[in-house]
């Protein structure tokens, strides 16, 4: 049986001594993987050998393949930049967010896993195009085509169609770079065109792979004021509102908000209200604005609920202790005083106080001595039931306790080696019986400090 247990014992700690010991940081993000392109995705990774040095093997099951193929060699102690490439596979169609696993394995067979997730998407996904508002009056239309991922594109082309315009383009595009283009426009290519939205239709051609793109022109002399609403945080609730004017006139801006007597006490406006109206118990805060074009109003409602929180937390403890304590049958409170004694020994009188709330039988009260400390035969109005100066322990024994009742007892200790600095006392012990139950109470902790004295002092 003991073979047996000291077996199980290796095969549980031998795995975690030799399993290899390294730190991943991913320094990269916002991976994507494009359906329809060879091209691989590659992770940056920050990788630091925390034991000796170790030839490491990257590799995962997800993808066509990845690199590096070899190994890496990592001494102990290093930090080595790895970019980890994931090819994708021909046959992939799910899109949006995968999450996949990279194992990373020593030269002992041990290996380490860290997951890793990609954005999956269709070529059509990664490009968006559109253009800027226009009137009858306008000479010019800028229009523009933006990467929406973390991936670079060379040598692509696009081609534009709508009503107004048609152009070709061949251009590169690096990370969310957005790329515009000014096309001047004849008029007469448009006057009998009505007012409304169209559409802007791009063909996008990649590495040999098609797609089709629409983004939107907007034909109009009307003002436009977009809104947008953002609210972050729990404790710390941070509500945005924005208000941007795409158009080309001056736009009237009316913002409303309201809050309740109590949240407004925790709430910052920034800017400040230009009026502020109470309703009952619901006040209004409005901001009357003109938004010139190209400008955005920014509104920050931010309410902090940490100190409301707090408070509530401490009534709930206050409520908790106060409950725990009303539900004690028999309270001990433990004090400690100085005594003057002959021959300048350090003394201490110990005094406890037995306050029983309910009525208890047979209560015990034991309280034990510090070290190299001796008991002085004089006592209070209740005389010890036992001394046992060997283990330290005095105790006092009392038949019952009526509800309300309050004993006191009390002694006087002494040391002939003085004690200076913080000195503690034990806690004092109940034992007792409550409806043929067995209880147990403790009193408080008492400490005295001491200094040295510099002449005897007499005892009182």
């Amino acid at each position: 049986m003991k073979k047996i247990f000291i077996l199980l014992l290796l095969l549980l700690i031998i795995p975690s001594v030799f399993a290899i010991n390294i730190s991943i940081e991913q320094t990269s993000s916002d991976e994507i993987m494009i359906i329809g392109l060879d091209e691989p995705t590659t992770f940056n990774l920050k990788i630091t050998n925390n034991e000796i040095s170790d030839n490491f093997l990257f590799y995962t099951f997800f993808g066509a393949g990845s690199s590096p193929i070899e190994t890496v060699p990592i001494t102990g102690g290093q930090t080595k930049e790895v970019e980890f490439k994931v090819n994708p596979r021909s046959d992939l169609t799910q899109r949006g967010m995968m999450l996949f696993n990279l194992f990373i394995k020593g030269q002992d067979g041990t290996e380490q896993i860290v997951s890793l997730d990609v954005k999956v998407l269709g070529l059509e996904d990664v490009f968006s195009v559109g253009s800027e508002e226009f009137n009858p009056e306008s000479n010019s239309l800028e229009i523009y085509i933006k990467n929406n991922v973390n991936a670079n594109f060379e040598n692509m082309q696009a081609k534009f169609k709508s009503p107004f315009f048609n152009l070709e383009e061949t251009l590169s595009l690096t990370p969310y770079e957005k790329k515009n283009f000014n096309i001047q426009l004849n008029k007469e290519d448009f006057n009998k065109i009505m007012a409304g939205f169209y559409t802007i239709e791009t063909k996008v051609t990649v590495d040999g792979h098609e797609t089709d793109i629409e983004g939107i022109i907007k034909f109009s002399e009307k003002d436009i004021l977009t809104t947008t609403d953002k609210t972050k945080g729990f404790i710390i609730r941070t509500n945005t509102i924005k208000k941007s004017n795409e158009g080309n006139l001056i736009s009237d801006s009316e913002t409303i908000i309201k809050k309740n007597i109590i949240t407004r006490l925790f709430t910052s406006l920034n800017p400040q209200p230009d009026i502020v109206e109470r309703q009952g118990f619901t006040i209004y805060y409005t901001w009357e604005r003109q938004v010139k074009p190209g400008e955005t109003l920014e509104i920050t409602i931010r309410t902090n609920w940490f100190l409301p929180l707090l408070v509530i937390f401490l009534i709930v403890s206050i409520v908790v202790l106060t409950k725990k304590f009303s539900k004690t049958d028999l309270v001990l409170k433990k004090r400690v005083s100085f005594v003057r004694a002959k021959g300048g020994e350090f003394a201490l009188k110990v005094s406890v106080s037995i306050h029983a709330k309910k009525y208890v039988e047979k209560v015990n009260i034991i309280d034990r001595l510090p070290a190299l400390v001796k008991v002085h035969e004089r006592f209070g109005a209740e005389e010890p039931t036992r001394i046992d100066e060997k283990a330290k322990r005095i105790e006092w024994n009392f038949e019952k306790l009526e509800a309300g009742e309050i004993r006191s007892i009390s002694y006087i200790i002494y040391s002939k080696i003085g004690v200076l600095g913080k000195f503690a006392l034990p806690t004092a012990t109940a034992i007792y019986e409550k409806d043929g139950d067995i209880h147990e109470a403790e009193s408080n902790k008492t400490f005295f400090m001491a200094e040295q004295l510099k002449k005897p002092i007499q005892e009182e």
